[in-house]
């Protein structure tokens, strides 16, 4: 098998998926194995990189503005705590061979209620994330047409609102398709978009007259903490994916070795936004720093617009295990194409409806980071580990730093979430 199979395997899929609704039961377990340790060191820190550097990396300026200097520090603790949750759940799937997927740890440390729980998790993480991509979307195109508006039935409505619409109306298509060969290939460009985007504003401050001279007024400001560690723990929210990147190696022993690698560019691309960003913006930086560049300058155009292409190529990647686990709930009709397209369409509207209803990027990105991705990224890899492995009988070196991870984690959690709430409560 050639190596390329690797980025034609969607990252996240549902196990239960392939065995209630596959049409050919033998041809589908053969594409199975056909599609496990093909994938070589490179390749696996290639999708990696790809999971971890996502819109993120736009929030993180924002995000040092509003917690102060030393925010920074808990990047780094928030990046070794989700460096070392991976590798837990790379030692729970070492436990049993037949764990593939994320719900499956969860089975296999509690049961049923495990997987269900798991996979809530994470199917309302990957929603909320695909409709935050409908927000930038929206914010980012009202950015560049100001002066656009709607009239409908003598209604007027908004330039926001409308360009929501269209980004949703653009990647409509792309969910219809049952092949996520393409869309696999079209998401691997995330990593370098994110190059490109980091670029961009390296050169905006540079060169196109912004500079490098803002300081910010406080190095720690402790009512923005909340928001901060929460904006920061979503950055790193790909653990659902680990265990398909896990499966599909040649060499699963260098598994580690990848997730340091991955973990130490994408914390100094997020280090080096953050710090650029704040620089350059201070106190006035906003939620999205795109928002923040002269749109006449080429350099700010050419970040905006990949910043823009970016989520709108990942957005059908994110939904489609959504799609997969929903249509395990109609088992008579998961192969029908009708059904399916309106089962697809129906969750590319009502994202819609969610991004219209509380269009705050900001606030929104926190409330995932707080609430779903320190739950999925650390508190429930920690757990699932101590129920799988019983370390939890032995106080040693390994229960003080889960304890630790998950004594930050619940503190994240707790704060964030209520901050995040209130927030959005408050600006709707």
């Amino acid at each position: 098998m050639n190596d390329k199979t690797s980025l034609t395997l969607p990252l996240v899929f549902e196990k239960r998926q392939h065995e209630r609704c596959r049409p050919d039961e033998v041809g589908a377990t053969n594409s199975d194995h056909q599609t496990t340790n093909t994938t070589s060191f490179l390749k696996t820190c290639f999708n990696g990189l790809n999971a971890l550097s996502g819109v993120g990396i736009l929030s993180v300026p924002y995000t040092l503005s509003s917690g102060g200097w030393l925010s920074l520090i808990l990047l780094f603790v928030i990046a070794a705590a989700a460096f070392y949750s991976g590798l837990l759940i790379q030692r729970c799937m070492d436990e049993d061979s037949t764990i593939r997927t994320y719900p499956d740890i969860g089975e296999h440390a509690f049961g049923k209620k495990g997987r269900i729980v798991l996979s809530i998790f994470m199917n309302t993480e990957l929603y909320l994330v695909s409709t935050a991509f409908l927000i930038l979307e929206g914010d980012n195109l009202h950015n560049l047409f100001p002066n656009i508006e709607l009239q409908v039935s003598g209604f007027i409505i908004g330039g926001k609102e409308c360009f929501i619409v269209i980004a949703a109306l653009i990647v409509l298509p792309t969910v219809w398709l049952d092949n996520l060969s393409l869309l696999s290939y079209v998401s691997a460009s995330g990593v370098f978009a994110s190059a490109v985007i980091l670029g961009s504003i390296l050169w905006t401050g540079a060169f196109d007259g912004i500079g490098f001279h803002q300081e910010g007024s406080v190095p720690l400001n402790w009512n923005g903490i909340p928001t901060s560690v929460s904006l920061y723990a979503f950055c790193y929210c790909a653990h659902p994916v680990f265990p398909t990147l896990y499966t599909s190696m040649k060499n699963k022993r260098q598994f580690s070795n990848v997730l340091l690698l991955c973990f130490i560019l994408c914390t100094i691309g997020y280090a080096s936004m953050a710090v650029l960003g704040y620089l350059m913006f201070g106190s006035t930086v906003q939620s999205q720093i795109t928002l923040n560049l002269p749109t006449e300058k080429l350099s700010s155009k050419i970040a905006i617009w990949t910043t823009l292409i970016n989520p709108l190529s990942k957005y059908a990647l994110m939904v489609t295990p959504i799609i997969n686990s929903a249509k395990t709930w109609f088992p008579n009709h998961c192969n029908k194409r009708p059904f399916d397209l309106l089962l697809s369409t129906s969750l590319v509207i009502s994202s819609v409806v969610v991004a219209l209803v509380v269009p705050f990027f900001a606030y929104l990105v926190s409330l995932v980071g707080a609430f779903l991705s320190v739950s999925a990224s650390l508190l429930f890899p920690c757990f699932c580990y101590l129920k799988i492995s019983a370390t939890y009988r032995n106080l040693g070196c390994e229960i003080l730093i889960i304890g630790f991870i998950i004594l930050m984690g619940a503190a994240v959690m707790i704060l964030g979430t209520y901050t995040a709430v209130s927030e959005i409560i408050e600006h709707l």
